[in-house]
């Protein structure tokens, strides 16, 4: 990953070099992203799920280039566990290193825009299924409701079943 970051990195000023918090034999990479940071490489840590990944980053980035932490609050939902306590905790370990940045990252839902707005995330990642989903807020519930049932009624009607 080393030699792979060094010709990265040079393809611009504004490049931040993915790094993902281990490799596949489970291995941290924080001195490696010590290491790159301390030289001056802006570094994208990934796929963080635990806030003692996020504690460990914070300090291997600590006094180094801009960074972003990246957090999968999506995948964390995914297991049945809510992330915003996570999320929220991570934004104030990253106050005591202005220069990086926290990503929620992989939201499911459109409510996790707010609330990664709520806590404070300076980024989130949003894919154009989630953000198709703007006009619906603020959308009247009874009205909403009134639309899901008609949806029913069409699909069904399309179907050309009879009972």
């Amino acid at each position: 990953m080393e030699r792979q970051t060094a010709e990265i990195a040079g393809w611009g000023s504004n490049v931040y070099v993915k790094i993902p918090v281990t490799n596949t034999r489970r291995e941290p990479a924080y001195d490696l992203v010590r290491r790159l940071s301390h030289a001056g490489v802006k570094v994208n840590v990934t796929a963080l799920m635990t806030l003692s990944q996020v504690r460990a980053v914070v300090d291997a980035v600590s006094s180094g280039a801009p960074s972003c932490i990246s957090v999968f609050a999506g995948r964390i939902a995914d297991t049945g566990r809510d992330p915003v306590p996570l999320m929220a905790a991570a934004v104030e370990l990253l106050k005591m290193e202005p220069v990086a940045e926290l990503i929620w990252a992989s939201p499911r839902e459109l409510l996790n825009v707010f609330q990664a707005d709520a806590i404070g995330c300076h980024i989130i990642t949003v894919a154009n299924d989630i953000l198709n989903k703007l006009p619906l807020v603020g959308k009247n519930l009874d009205d909403y409701s009134l639309d899901t049932v008609r949806m029913f009624y069409d699909d069904a009607t399309k179907s050309g079943f009879r009972l």
